[in-house]
């Protein structure tokens, strides 16, 4: 098989949503593989990503021949009209809004089409597959082949959003993809491409998904690097990363770094400290949400990118760094010890047989592990709860459904995203495991932003708890990254996302419904929270 066909598939499941603010000296959330824990994929991407896996012709000069409802975005157009030539696009139905999640019944069914899979001769029943359907057909082939599992004994889950592991599986297994190949660009290109290359794709990306198109009126004629053409648009979550940031980048992801512990951005021209993390070298000196970082060891960051300045922070475990700091105006120099950051995503304790669950960050511990823990507090008969968010920057979207899943009814709202094209309201997938009768606190403060943000504002919005502390960060946008075969990588911003009720959360925050700023005395808020569930 080709290389370009290969590097192709991963191209498409590496556009994960991340939720957090752009980087950190300690990882807020951890992705093992570029691609495994995207939450959803669009039928765009699917689309593209099918097309690609199975080395279709990408017609270029012709335009869907049939009406799907919803405009088709230009830069789709030419995969929709190779998908037709294959009868695939009949998956997806008269009606469809590319820009939502593609679900399993769907992507099963578009796959089994360009597999030319022949009918299993007997197929396993499902309550929510209709008999002798040609979705039926499809779900036996893919179970019979082992290209995805039902959810339940009963149930397929057919309607369920396909997740980005799956899609990936899917594909490999029924395009017989090799599975041990680099994250690439999003076109067919050599393994090896040139740098105007980059340039063309970076504009497309930007061009046909960059969430604030007035922007792009900026982008006139030829760029001589892909930094000055994404800087132009002035967004701090949008960044263009050659091969050595890019990796740095990945490092963090992953989960394991070596620094002072702190969530940060770059907003404007300046290094701001989002959240400190828990338990790091920068809570245990005193750093604080909303912190500039000016300098470090007494030379300037100014002028310096988002990476530079990063590396000049961090370094090796158990030196000293000296961060010259601006906080409300006054200047002060403050020395930290950098370590190992390894920050757990929760831990739970009990206090006056209330639960206090610490959400650390939004991580795949989050995502596999709280359910279950949560549940064996249940079955304790606490009083309350409170679910502390404090100082937590944000992580995976699919972490903060599942968080949200235990104390809200199936099916309730978690966020709703808004992308350039459409809009959709993401809910959760399962039954709450905690009592609805159980009172409820969560803890925000400055330094709680993204995912954090969106917990706090579903359960404010359904009622469902008491938000106790101060005004939270206002990170309301939703990132994806797509890495290049040079090593290089584009995050942009994709999506905005609100409260369910529809509030605005970028740039403005969580309100809490009481305000209780923290003391140095004592954890006023946490001690107002218990006062409150006793």
């Amino acid at each position: 098989m080709c290389s370009a066909r290969r590097f192709a598939l991963r191209a498409f499941f590496s556009a994960c949503i991340l939720l957090s603010p752009l980087g950190a000296f300690g990882a807020s959330f951890s992705l093992p593989e570029s691609m495994q824990h995207a939450p959803t994929v669009s039928r765009a991407e699917f689309l593209r990503a099918a097309v690609q896996a199975f080395a279709l012709p990408v017609i270029r000069r012709s335009e869907p021949q049939r009406e799907y409802g919803r405009p088709v975005p230009r830069a789709l157009a030419p995969y929709v009209r190779s998908a037709e030539r294959k009868q695939a696009l009949d998956a997806l139905g008269t009606n469809v809004s590319w820009s939502l999640p593609v679900t399993r019944g769907e992507a099963v069914r578009m796959v089994a089409i360009l597999a030319k899979i022949d009918p299993p001769s007997s197929v396993r029943r499902f309550s929510d597959v209709k008999k002798g359907s040609a979705l039926e057909a499809a779900v036996g082939s893919a179970i019979e082949l082992q290209w995805m599992r039902p959810l339940r004994s009963s149930r397929f889950g057919a309607d369920v959003p396909l997740t980005g592991r799956d899609a990936l599986r899917l594909l490999e297994q029924a395009s017989e993809i090799e599975k041990d190949v680099p994250v690439v660009h999003i076109e067919i290109l050599p393994p090896q491409i040139s740098e105007g290359d980059i340039l063309q794709t970076v504009r497309r990306l930007l061009e046909d998904q960059y969430l604030y198109t007035d922007k792009l009126e900026s982008i006139n004629g030829e760029f001589v690097e892909a930094e000055s053409l994404v800087k132009s648009l002035d967004d701090p979550y949008t960044v263009y990363m050659r091969p050595a940031d890019s990796h740095e980048f990945q490092v963090q992801l992953e989960g394991e770094v070596i620094g002072i512990g702190a969530q940060v951005e770059m907003i404007g021209e300046a290094l701001v400290i989002v959240s400190p993390l828990s338990g790091s070298p920068a809570e245990k000196v005193g750093l604080l949400s909303g912190d500039i970082i000016l300098g470090v060891d007494n030379q300037s960051l100014q002028g310096l990118t988002f990476l530079e300045a990063v590396s000049r922070v961090r370094g090796p475990a158990g030196s000293s760094v000296v961060l010259t700091i601006r906080r409300d105006g006054n200047e002060f120099n403050v020395t930290v010890e950098r370590d190992v950051i390894r920050v757990p995503d929760f831990e739970i304790s009990t206090q006056d047989n209330i639960a206090v669950v610490k959400l650390s960050q939004f991580g795949q511990m989050t995502d596999t592990q709280l359910r279950s823990l949560m549940g064996e507090t249940q079955e304790l008969g606490p009083r309350g709860i409170v679910l502390d968010l404090r100082n937590n920057p944000g992580g995976l979207l699919h972490a903060a459904e599942i968080v949200l899943s235990n104390f809200l009814p199936e099916g309730s709202g978690v966020a709703r995203i808004l992308s350039r094209d459409d809009s959709y309201t993401q809910v959760t997938l399962d039954p709450p495991t905690i009592d609805a009768l159980i009172p409820m606190v969560v803890l925000v403060n400055r330094g709680s932003a993204s995912a954090s943000e969106i917990v706090a504002g579903a359960l404010q919005d359904a009622k469902r708890a008491t938000v106790i502390g101060e005004q939270t960060f206002g990170k309301g946008t939703v990132q994806q990254i797509i890495e290049f075969s040079d090593g290089s990588s584009i995050k942009m911003t994709i999506a905005e996302w609100q409260t369910p009720a529809g509030r605005v959360i970028d740039g403005a925050g969580i309100r809490p419904d009481e305000i209780v700023v923290q003391s140095d005395d004592g954890d006023a808020q946490l001690q107002r929270a218990l006062d409150l569930l006793r």
